[in-house]
């Protein structure tokens, strides 16, 4: 399997010139720990995560030194601490030089780089743009789907057709593309539901796609993520 087939897309992106505070709402709002920035074109730029904004001065976590310390750190060090826990837009404080993959990177080379760099989370490019993002939960589903031995072009054949089926319904808007998981003509489906109901509509629609031989259902009843998942950026 590849990225392609297990990435998060489109993604909960934000561009350079937002506020630490909108991008920590959005981290919240959407339930995520980490934010690709791109810019107008859909370029990714950068990247924000939940520990780019431990050391706050508004929280009070802004790291503190004593005078006799300061002496041996360099003021690049200490400039570069200060603009992290002071400064008011994302451009500021995250990460330029970020860890990606191309749309056709295999698992084995995702899991690599997220050990090698001691990171939860890849973006995923294409062309240069971001087109989705493959997480460490992303890669624990295939894992508990069983997925090692699949067919990779049916199940990716099948799991096209129902993420096609699945953006046409206003019901199922909110659904992460990453939740569904094809192995072996067996849809895994994951996340988080609304209702009994969406449940319900969910499975019928995986169980009516072509070449679809079992549907097990592994989600979970909770309140909704906010805002649709499945539109464009």
């Amino acid at each position: 399997m590849r990225a392609t087939d297990v990435m998060s897309s489109p993604v909960v992106a934000a561009s350079a010139q937002i506020t630490v505070q909108h991008v920590a709402r959005m981290m919240i709002n959407h339930r995520i720990s980490g934010i690709p920035i791109v810019d107008g074109d859909q370029k990714l730029i950068g990247i924000i995560t939940e520990g780019d904004l431990l050391r706050r001065v508004e929280t009070g976590t802004e790291r503190q030194r004593s005078r006799w310390s300061e002496w041996f750190r360099p003021n690049s060090r200490l400039a570069a601490d200060y603009v992290k826990s002071h400064a008011r837009q994302v451009a500021d404080i995250m990460t330029r030089d970020v860890v990606t993959v191309d749309k056709f990177a295999t698992l084995d080379e995702i899991a690599e780089l997220m050990e090698k760099h001691g990171i939860k989370r890849v973006p995923v490019v294409h062309d240069g743009k971001l087109v989705g993002i493959v997480s460490r939960a992303d890669l624990l589903k295939i894992l508990a789907s069983a997925a090692a031995v699949s067919n990779e072009d049916s199940d990716r054949s099948i799991r096209s057709r129902l993420l096609t089926e699945l953006r046409e319904q206003k019901w199922a808007t909110h659904l992460n593309e990453a939740d569904i998981v094809v192995s072996t003509g067996v849809v895994h489906l994951w996340g988080v539901v609304g209702s009994e109901g969406e449940r319900n509509a969910l499975r019928i629609a995986a169980e009516n796609t072509p070449g679809v031989r079992a549907v097990e259902d592994h989600t979970i009843l909770g309140p909704l993520r906010p805002g649709p998942l499945f539109p464009a950026i």
